[in-house]
């Protein structure tokens, strides 16, 4: 039986990853949503390799068992020439998961990024920074998109990520200070955070009322500090497995845990780790994750009825 209170899904990135597309290509659809329902869990977020139409996407997850919570959605809204354009593709976006019967939009600025910036090379190492008035941009188009978002009876929770112009603490500061609270919310991510230089619970306690959605992944200490010392890009850090399940690496998940049983957070927090499947089997991995975070809320638990 769970014994914390929020819905605990987990991502096929653990499977198959979308920002370097090498690690695990050769799992399938059906592979990944086959082992997750192995593993007992019942919400995913989208994959490219999922299928793209609604209706042939619930009869496929139905079969499992499975529910969509969210997907990705890159945006380029520091350009403000691209908003008209950007805000189409994103209510197309919303409409297809609201079909799904998704609550959440996971949301990401790719102006100046090494992740998906179409108007940068591929094998940029290194981030853009946004001019003041790229921010500016940024915030109206993600204000625009927050509106779509509500129109529609969901949130937009914006996702702060390594490799973009939202990855260190005064970034998700400065974001959460610009933006409307009624219009963006937060997506906390305890790995991003941790390799971004913030406390991941510090993260979380002082932006709680914006966090709408959570991903759950760990750091390995070694490979971060491999990858900081030699300059190596997000990207090639993934590849050396600088990211892990929680349970496995550096990051004190108890405190975590203790503050979302506190605050009864009761929407998805979603199991990540974007690793080598060839080396790091993503089921095991899982598992371990799954059993550390039950045993982690099975002490609190007891701690709090004695």
């Amino acid at each position: 039986m769970n014994r914390y209170p929020f819905n605990l899904g987990i991502s096929p990135i653990n499977w198959s990853n979308e920002d370097v597309k090498e690690l695990g290509e050769h799992y399938t659809s059906s592979t990944i949503l086959s082992e997750m329902k192995s593993l007992g869990f019942v919400g995913t977020e989208m994959h490219s390799k999922f299928p793209s139409d609604a209706s042939e996407l619930k009869n496929v997850l139905s079969e499992k068992g499975m529910q969509l919570v969210s997907q990705w959605k890159g945006v380029l809204f520091a350009d403000k020439s691209k908003h008209e354009s950007e805000l189409e593709a994103y209510k197309k976006h919303v409409l297809f998961l609201k079909s799904m019967g998704c609550k959440v939009v996971v949301t990401c600025e790719l102006g100046g990024s090494t992740i998906g910036d179409p108007r940068r090379d591929s094998n940029v190492a290194n981030v853009k920074p946004l001019t003041d008035k790229e921010w500016k941009n940024m915030v109206e188009g993600l204000e625009k998109a927050g509106q779509i978002c509500k129109e529609n009876g969901m949130t937009l929770v914006y996702h702060h990520h390594m490799g973009t112009n939202v990855e260190n603490p005064e970034e998700i500061d400065r974001l959460m200070e610009t933006t409307d609270p009624d219009l963006v919310s937060l997506t906390f991510d305890s790995g991003h955070a941790y390799y971004g230089g913030a406390d991941p619970y510090e993260v979380l306690v002082k932006h709680y009322d914006r966090i709408k959605h959570i991903h759950f992944k760990d750091i390995r200490q070694d490979v971060l500090d491999e990858v900081k010392k030699g300059k190596i890009s997000f990207k090639h850090s993934i590849a050396k497995n600088v990211f892990t399940v929680p349970g496995d690496g550096i990051i004190d998940f108890k405190p975590i845990f203790e503050y979302l049983l506190k605050q009864n957070y009761t929407g998805w927090a979603i199991l990540e780790a974007e690793q080598d499947p060839a080396v790091k089997n993503p089921v095991e991995y899982a598992q371990k994750s799954k059993d550390y975070i039950q045993n982690t809320f099975n002490e609190l638990n007891n701690k709090q009825n004695v």
